[in-house]
């Protein structure tokens, strides 16, 4: 009962899809070893909901040593209150489980880096 909007499906061959079965998006998937084959360290995570499926993933990405950056504004929730909390759980204490940013901090820094057709 879902799917990745037209506008948004990935390029074949290029972008891998990870259909996760639970909450986070390590649990029962191959998530981590694309990551360590592309030797990607920092993920940015969006999606819904910011209390359970984005969270997971974050503390499961955590756990494993990844940086995470949750891009508030392409995170949401049913309930507003639990969508700031937490927001501001994950960049508790100095960023206990990563930081949290918006989609254009993240679209002004993508713009002032170079990136190769390898990095895709």
């Amino acid at each position: 009962g879902h799917d990745i909007i037209p506008q948004l499906y990935p390029l074949e061959g290029k972008e891998p899809i990870v259909d996760k079965p639970g909450k986070g998006a390590f649990y029962a998937t191959d998530l981590e070893t694309i990551l360590v084959s592309k030797r990607i360290t920092t993920l940015l995570v969006m999606g819904v909901t910011t209390e359970v499926c984005v969270h997971t993933t974050v503390r499961e990405a955590n756990d494993r040593g990844y940086h995470c950056i949750v891009v508030s504004d392409a995170c949401a929730s049913y309930i507003d209150e639990f969508h700031h909390v937490g927001l501001k759980m994950i960049s508790a204490q100095g960023g206990i489980f990563g930081s949290v940013t918006t989609s254009d901090e993240v679209v002004k820094a993508l713009s002032s880096v170079s990136l190769s057709s390898s990095t895709l």
